[in-house]
C-alpha cells in the first residue's frame, strides 16, 4: 500500500512559479514510478509529467515542456514538481501518483493516488 500526500499549491499570477511536493509513505519507494496529473473543471484528466524510479527518465506533457520539472529525492521518498511561467490554462487540481515498476504516463496505470492540491493561476 502507497500512501501520497501532496503539498505546494495555491494562488499565483500568470508567469509566476509554484513547487509541488509529493510525500510517499511506502518502504521500497525505489521499486515505484511516479507521475503528476491535473484535472480542470469541466476536463478530463491529463498527465503532466512523469519520472522511473531512478530519476533518469522522465517524461513531459507538451503543453508543459520547458516550463515544468519533475524530480524526486528516493531517500526521503519524495517527488517534486516545479512549475515555471504559470499560464491560467495551468489552473487544476494537481495530482500525484504512483505505480509499480516500469514509467507511463497513462494515468489508468497507476494504482495509487493523492488527495490533489488546487493550483490557480490568475491573468
Amino acid at each position: 500500500q502507497v500512501q501520497l500526500v501532496e503539498s505546494g499549491g495555491g494562488l499565483v499570477q500568470a508567469g509566476g512559479s509554484l513547487r509541488l511536493s509529493c510525500a510517499a509513505s511506502v518502504r521500497t519507494f525505489n521499486n515505484y514510478a511516479l507521475g503528476w496529473f491535473r484535472q480542470a473543471p469541466g476536463k478530463e484528466r491529463e498527465v503532466v509529467a512523469a519520472i522511473n524510479w531512478s530519476g533518469g527518465s522522465t517524461y513531459y506533457a507538451d503543453s508543459v515542456k520547458g516550463r515544468f520539472t519533475i524530480s524526486r529525492d528516493n531517500p526521503k521518498n519524495m517527488v517534486y514538481l516545479q512549475m515555471n511561467s504559470l499560464k491560467p490554462d495551468d489552473t487544476a487540481v494537481y495530482y500525484c501518483a504512483a505505480k509499480y515498476g516500469v514509467m507511463r504516463y497513462d494515468g489508468s496505470q497507476y494504482n495509487y493516488w493523492g488527495q490533489g492540491t488546487q493550483v490557480t493561476v490568475s491573468s
